[in-house]
């Protein structure tokens, strides 16, 4: 019903919850910015520079000083990673399952080539081509579209589906979920697809980065599918060791890497406040 007293049909009603939702995503993409220690350094910096106290100022460049070691040691940074990070499985530990799912968001697309560019969380498929190959899983289900607020002509699930089946993989067991836009969405379509490939109730290993492992498999025990986890790309193992550098030298890879932690942390908390976890 609207504000002055109009009920909305059945496909109005539809639409506006379409409209929210694409607000709720672009929000949520905005506040991103917010979390980021790379923000928070230049808030710091910015803070330094304006401040016309003398004993503020000193507080603005101590605390600038602080963030920047903070957000680029290696050490700090992997020590938390790792209280995180889901705990990797070697491949020959993998007991068989009958469907392999591959989370989204490990790769860009080339509008000039027109193909697929991996990123670091490329090793998803990689893995799950691996573990295919070595009949620890009996199809591959891609899930995800594109989180990006604008078209930038990826759509990962089918692009990378055709890509595995031009490398010979048969089509009938590479299955693509193409709709979802985040975490919560990858459980909801995938579920879906599984319904319609009559696979539900069959074993599932839910194949992402370490880092996203956590809110992931609590996304897909909501809408009551058990999988078992396989973490990729991981920054972290169960034996802590580093290289002397590490301690000393900052690295600006840091910044990036814990905006993507963060994220993980917040989306946690949000997907538990929403009711999505």
């Amino acid at each position: 019903m609207t504000q002055n007293g109009t009920i909305l049909t059945k496909n109005e009603t539809k639409s506006l919850i379409l409209e929210l939702k694409k607000m709720f995503f672009i929000l949520s993409k905005a506040l991103l910015f917010f979390i980021s220690p790379l923000f928070w350094i230049i808030a710091s910096l910015i803070g330094f520079l304006l401040s016309k106290s003398g004993k503020t100022k000193k507080r603005f460049k101590y605390l600038t000083l602080g963030l920047l070691f903070f957000f680029t040691n290696t050490v700090i940074f992997l020590s938390f990673c790792g209280l995180w990070e889901i705990e990797g499985t070697p491949i020959s530990k993998v007991k068989k399952h009958d469907v392999g799912i591959v989370l989204g968001g490990m790769s860009e697309y080339n509008n000039d080539l027109k193909t697929i560019s991996l990123r670091r969380g490329g090793d998803r498929i990689w893995q799950a081509i691996t573990l295919y190959k070595k009949g620890k899983i009996k199809k591959i289900l891609i899930s995800g579209d594109s989180g990006y607020v604008s078209d930038r002509g990826l759509h990962e699930a089918q692009q990378m589906r055709s890509i595995l089946i031009d490398w010979g993989i048969p089509a009938k067991d590479v299955w693509s979920e193409d709709y979802s836009k985040n975490t919560h969405e990858n459980a909801v379509f995938s579920k879906l697809v599984l319904q319609s490939k009559k696979a539900l109730h069959q074993s599932y290993l839910l194949i992402t980065s370490g880092t996203h492992m956590r809110r992931s498999l609590a996304c897909f025990k909501k809408v009551n599918l058990k999988c078992t986890p396989f973490s990729t790309d991981l920054y972290t193992g169960p034996k802590s060791s580093f290289y002397w550098d590490q301690y000393l030298v900052p690295e600006a890879d840091n910044l990036s890497d814990w905006h993507k932690l963060i994220k993980e942390w917040v989306g946690f908390v949000a997907y538990g406040l929403t009711g999505r976890i």
